[in-house]
């Protein structure tokens, strides 16, 4: 996507002083000189009503039965969507380090799920969720996002869709050009580590 949609996000974006550069740990492991920050523009809740519509926006030509995120970067953004959609929001959150359904929350058998995060690099925290929804039996009918950062190296067997699509790279820890500069880590992530 690109074009005056792409360029408002942005604009919220570095607005709200969510895109960052330094060196940051990602939450798959990763290292990065930029990050991106989604709680900062979605702690406002009218940017986040506007971000929430318009990924929503994104997604009108899918049947969804349910938007389910995970906790706890996609939360926010996951309701926001939900709301612009009309449907459920259920997040998931890990259990003794599993992804996993809790406070009642309950997925039917075919169930169209549309699975909502922040934030992609990998893809890691969405695939846990696409197994959670496939073991309840519902189904996946899309994967949206505030920000793309994964170079469109990721493939999740279902249609993905971003507001903004931002190269960003990263790099494993022992090939980390920051890490050679001797540049301070942050780890300014959800995930513990």
């Amino acid at each position: 996507m690109s074009g005056p949609r792409e360029k408002r996000v942005l604009e919220l974006l570095r607005g709200s002083g969510a895109l960052m550069s330094g060196h940051f740990r990602l939450s798959s492991g990763r290292h990065s000189g930029e990050y991106c920050q989604c709680a900062r523009v979605l702690e406002d809740p009218g940017r986040a009503e506007e971000l929430g519509a318009a990924l929503a926006g994104l997604f009108e030509d899918t049947e969804v039965d349910i938007v389910v995120s995970p906790a706890l970067g996609g939360v926010i953004i996951g309701h926001e969507v939900a709301r612009a959609l009309g449907v459920r929001s259920f997040f998931a959150e890990r259990r003794d380090g599993k992804m996993t359904l809790r406070r009642g929350f309950l997925l039917e058998p075919d169930e169209r799920v549309l699975i909502v995060e922040d934030v992609v690099t990998t893809g890691g925290s969405v695939r846990e969720v696409a197994e959670v929804v496939g073991d309840a039996g519902a189904r996946v009918v899309g994967f949206g996002f505030l920000v793309d950062r994964s170079s469109g190296d990721v493939d999740l067997g279902a249609p993905m869709r971003a507001l903004v699509r931002r190269n960003m790279p990263s790099y494993e820890p022992e090939r980390c050009p920051l890490c050679d500069e001797n540049r301070p880590l942050t780890r300014p992530g959800s995930r513990p580590g």
